[in-house]
Order: structure tokens, then C-alpha cells, then sequence
């Protein structure tokens, strides 16, 4: 199990945001910081194997995609009309070069986005409308 110690650190040593960014992006258990957060490319883990840390509370939902849609493939986007506009290359330049980019680009940024939405759903708490009740039995279960 992690220590208040382990927690202490997280938020007031070494800042909430900074904590969220590391462990989100890297992910790793939101409480602890050591445990793997993912099973799979994206499938959140029912607990954390080194503290225990119900992750029943994970629920971003369509935020990754989200996130990765407007940070992600949107930038991307500009390369692909610069590459049109710049050079007028014929279609399969740009099914050799932009699907994939921007396939690859987008998918990749799945998985630390919703580490990082996990993780800040556990530092800040934040629970949907109607689950404070399972918010509660988890939070005492810790």
C-alpha cells in the first residue's frame, strides 16, 4: 500500500500538475506513481498491483479522442494542406505520407492522454454527476 508520504510528495513536494503530467503521460497508477495504469493499448486496469488503488473512479470517456482530435490531428492537418498547397502532389503522396501520419499521429497520443485524464480524475477528485455515493465507498476502501 502507498504511505501518505507517497501522497504528500504527489501534491505538495512536487506539484499536482507536474504529478498528473508524469504519471499520466507515463501511464502509471495516479496514487502511487510505480504500478502500470493500462493492461492493453488502452484497457485501464481494475486495480493497481503495487498499492491496490481501485480504478473503478477511471472514466474519461471520450476525452482521449478528444484531446487527440484538437492536439493532435489538428496540427497535423496543417502539414497536409501545406504539403497540397506548397507542392500539389499527386494522391498517392498524400496516401503515402499524410494517412499515416496522421493515423499513426492520432493513435499514438490515445494512450497518454487517457493517462493523464485518469490521473487527474484521482488527484482532483472529480467524480460524474450521481457516483458520489461510489466515490465515497471507494475513497474509504483506500
Amino acid at each position: 500500500m502507498a504511505d501518505d508520504k507517497t501522497e504528500r510528495f504527489a501534491w505538495t513536494e512536487e506539484g499536482r500538475w507536474h504529478w498528473i503530467g508524469r504519471v499520466g503521460w507515463k501511464g502509471l497508477c495516479p496514487r502511487c506513481g510505480q504500478g502500470p495504469l493500462f493492461r492493453g493499448w488502452l484497457k485501464v486496469r481494475e486495480a493497481c498491483p503495487v498499492c491496490g488503488l481501485d480504478f473503478r473512479f477511471a472514466t474519461p470517456d471520450d476525452g482521449p479522442a478528444f484531446f487527440a482530435l484538437c492536439l493532435t490531428a489538428f496540427p497535423l492537418i496543417f502539414f497536409v494542406v501545406w504539403l497540397e498547397v506548397a507542392y500539389a502532389p499527386p494522391w498517392w503522396v498524400h496516401l503515402l505520407t499524410s494517412i499515416p501520419l496522421m493515423g499513426i499521429g492520432t493513435l499514438a497520443s490515445l494512450r497518454p492522454f487517457k493517462g493523464w485524464l485518469v490521473a487527474s480524475q484521482y488527484v482532483n477528485r472529480a467524480e460524474e454527476a450521481g457516483t458520489s455515493e461510489l466515490s465515497a465507498r471507494l475513497r474509504h476502501k483506500d
